[in-house]
């Protein structure tokens, strides 16, 4: 956890907005069904917007995950596939449009 987030994850608002969340989604998962654990900004706080309901305490900025998915959407700016390589025929990475590929 940020340190500018941490009076913010111990605030009673949070604490209660984030049980009556679960509570509302009969604690599953909102992608896959399965026991959500974590209450996830979809708006990721910053220290610009922290301090601002709409964005920390508003339902509709929440969504309900299993660490699975949540472990998903925080490392999905790493995934390993591109669209501008690709393999040719030998096996060997090249751009994409590069001598008729």
């Amino acid at each position: 956890m940020k340190e500018w987030a941490k009076s913010f994850y111990k605030s009673k608002a949070w604490q209660d907005c984030r049980e009556a969340y679960f509570i509302s989604k009969h604690g599953l998962c909102e992608r896959c069904g399965r026991p959500g654990l974590i209450v996830h900004h979809r708006i990721y706080l910053t220290p610009q917007n922290i301090n601002d309901p709409n964005i920390t305490l508003s339902f509709e900025n929440l969504e309900l995950l299993c660490s699975s998915c949540h472990n998903n959407e925080h490392n999905r700016k790493y995934d390993v596939v591109r669209d501008d390589v690709m393999f040719n025929s030998n096996g060997d990475l090249v751009r994409s449009g590069e001598n008729g590929y």
